[in-house]
């Protein structure tokens, strides 16, 4: 018998130095290479170019490491938020950025899944998006989940079920936010009263405000719940 597994997590970007190393090093390599136009024949223009685009590269490392919270193979999980069928939501929760508890989170949350013969996993961009990213940490970090992560399947069936291909088609893609206002449903953020969504973790995470991040994880569930209940008529 299928059970059905709703699933969200919270990432954040790279905590390695050694990571954070790279990205400045690509960014150094790129301000070395910088050059002005071969028309610029003024001393000052010239290093006023140069400047101006030193600047423009420092100002991208920012957004680069914080864009690696998107991409398993540099970012990690902050956070994991579930509920099975009908069951309360459950959360498991890092406490602090360096706690070194990624690799824990993940074997606690395996170890939950492996409890059902059948599960499936239900969630916004699920497949793509969490399914991967759990993946690509758990390859990563050593941490064997003793199940098939179906990261890889092709279409909404007996191991995912994502809603965002469920409502969008195959190849197309709609926000959660939006299929939330196109159901009638509470915006993101109502749990914590104020706007979030996923590009914001970090800086709750950073401002310690850790467990509205949890709470905003856990609404997200409940969202994608009622969501594949209107989706599937079963609700």
């Amino acid at each position: 018998m299928i059970t059905n597994i709703f699933l969200d997590i919270e990432t954040i970007p790279a905590q390695s130095d050694a990571i954070k190393n790279r990205i400045l090093a690509e960014a150094a390599k790129q301000k070395a290479e910088v050059k002005a136009p071969a028309n610029y024949k003024d001393a000052y223009k010239i290093t006023e170019y140069i400047t101006a685009k030193h600047a423009e590269i420092d100002a991208s490392v920012a957004d680069t490491l914080h864009k690696t919270s998107l991409d398993g193979a540099r970012g990690e999980v902050w956070c994991i938020s579930w509920a099975v069928d009908n069951e309360p939501v459950q959360n498991i929760s890092r406490v602090t950025p360096d706690d070194n508890a990624e690799a824990g989170i993940l074997d606690s949350f395996f170890k939950t899944v492996l409890l059902y013969e059948e599960p499936r996993f239900v969630g916004h961009n699920v497949r793509d998006f969490d399914l991967r990213f759990l993946y690509h940490r758990a390859v990563i970090l050593g941490v064997n989940p003793g199940f098939h992560i179906p990261h890889d399947v092709r279409y909404n069936g007996a191991e995912v079920f994502d809603t965002m291909t469920g409502w969008a088609g195959w190849g197309n893609r709609i926000s959660l936010a939006r299929l939330c206002e196109a159901l009638g449903l509470d915006p993101k953020g109502t749990e914590i009263g104020q706007e979030i969504d996923g590009s914001k973790v970090w800086e709750f995470v950073k401002a310690g405000r850790i467990d509205e991040v949890a709470r905003y994880c856990d609404a997200d569930v409940e969202r994608v719940r009622t969501a594949y209940e209107r989706m599937t008529f079963c609700g």
